[in-house]
């Protein structure tokens, strides 16, 4: 059986203002490989632009080493600053250079999205009508997986009962069963996400498959 990873999160108020982290991997996790790799692609970018330099003009040489080091270090730079977090029922969705935020509450559109390949991620997709937003829900593999702690969880499910949407009443309901199951340490066969991926890949509908109305129903109970 695959050893799951318990993403433990602080303990915060239980009123709906407080910050919960919707971030499958914390980005704390994953910032020192994002700084190598940033500060690698801006060292290589100098020598080549260094070495250039004995054979083209300067300004040559400088926009080759920028065209080698700025895409690389720029992405890492964005991944050091992407964060989602819930707070007062709006979703925040942070990325390089401005923050989404979406109204819980006012969601027209609540999907279930699997996508199945040597890792499997469950994910949710939302759309208040200015905004989308899409939240990573749990990662599995073979030797493993990840699922969001019940804190986050609980407070997903709290702000998607606030929509008079119906898929999103019973992605809560889905999620609801599956902070039970991860807080008594169910097996995977117990747990609605995990149940997702097995229902996907029965039906043949790999790689990427958004989940019906009624396959959601399907996971809870």
């Amino acid at each position: 059986m695959p050893t799951l990873v318990r993403t433990q999160g602080p303990v915060l108020p239980a009123d709906s203002s407080a910050r919960v982290e919707l971030d499958l991997v914390p980005v704390e996790l994953i910032a020192p490989r994002l700084k190598k790799v940033a500060l690698g692609a801006v060292v290589i970018g100098i020598l080549l632009a260094v070495v250039a330099s004995f054979f083209l003009p300067v300004a040559v040489a400088s926009v080759l080493g920028a065209v080698v080091a700025v895409p690389t270090a720029g992405s890492a730079w964005v991944g050091l600053r992407r964060r989602t977090w819930l707070s007062d029922n709006i979703i925040h969705a942070r990325g390089g250079f401005r923050t989404k935020q979406l109204a819980v509450a006012k969601v027209v559109s609540a999907e279930v999205q699997v996508r199945t390949a040597r890792i499997d991620q469950i994910s949710l997709r939302l759309y208040d009508g200015n905004s989308r937003v899409t939240i990573a829900l749990a990662l599995y593999t073979k030797g493993g997986g990840r699922e969001l702690p019940i804190l986050s969880l609980r407070k997903l499910a709290d702000a998607l009962w606030t929509s008079e949407l119906v898929p999103a009443a019973a992605i809560a309901s889905v999620l609801v069963d599956q902070l039970k199951a991860e807080a008594r340490d169910a097996g995977l066969n117990e747990r609605p996400l995990y149940r997702a991926i097995e229902l996907v890949r029965d039906a043949g509908r790999t790689p990427l498959a958004t989940l019906t109305d009624r396959e959601v129903a399907a996971l809870t109970g």
